[in-house]
């Protein structure tokens, strides 16, 4: 499928809006599963939804420039950096509008958090921007796992590396944000 994802690409920034619908049939349902996979993990009472996640993350991504050439598991991790981008915003906004603090999230799928409460979205972003500082590869891997859904496979494939390497990654990566986001509400 990343031929034609590829081409009909190429065809839209040539003017082709056939060619751009075709990549919205293909790719808004799958921004629109990863943006489910996110907000499952959210509050039920969430004042962003997913259509406006994958809206808002489709607006930007038809305007970026980081998608020349690209195939579509390239897209789909650009998305996924623009789905956490925006929840980031949406997060900061509520809590500069509230005293009680930020956005809480549920991170139970990456196993570092007991607490019933949740994570602060706000705390996630900073140490996930540190462990992007000490190994950029970990911090991709999370961000595409958590952010853009994707399984182990998907993430293999799109940062090019092995289903096990990505694993054990994925596993150092769960343990450093569980060692970080601890530091942060002890």
């Amino acid at each position: 499928m990343d031929a034609p994802v590829t081409e009909w690409l190429s065809a839209w920034r040539e003017g082709d809006s056939a060619a751009r619908d075709r990549l919205v049939h293909v790719l808004y349902p799958e921004l629109r599963r990863i943006a489910g996979q996110v907000f499952r993990r959210e509050r039920a009472d969430h004042t962003l939804q997913p259509t406006a996640l994958v809206n808002e993350a489709w607006l930007r991504l038809s305007g970026s420039a980081a998608i020349e050439g690209a195939d579509r598991s390239h897209i789909l991790a650009v998305a996924a950096r623009l789905m956490r981008e925006i929840l980031i915003d949406h997060a900061r906004r509520r809590s500069a509008s509230k005293r009680d603090g930020g956005q809480r999230i549920d991170l139970t799928e990456l196993d570092v958090a007991d607490d019933s409460n949740g994570i602060d979205l706000i705390d996630l972003d900073v140490a996930l921007s540190r462990l992007e500082q000490v190994d950029p590869i970990k911090a991709r891997i999370v961000e595409l796992r958590y952010f853009g859904g994707m399984n182990l496979e998907e993430t293999a494939e799109t940062v090019d590396l092995s289903v096990a390497t990505v694993k054990r990654h994925w596993q150092a990566a769960r343990i450093w944000l569980f060692n970080a986001l601890s530091e942060n509400t002890s």
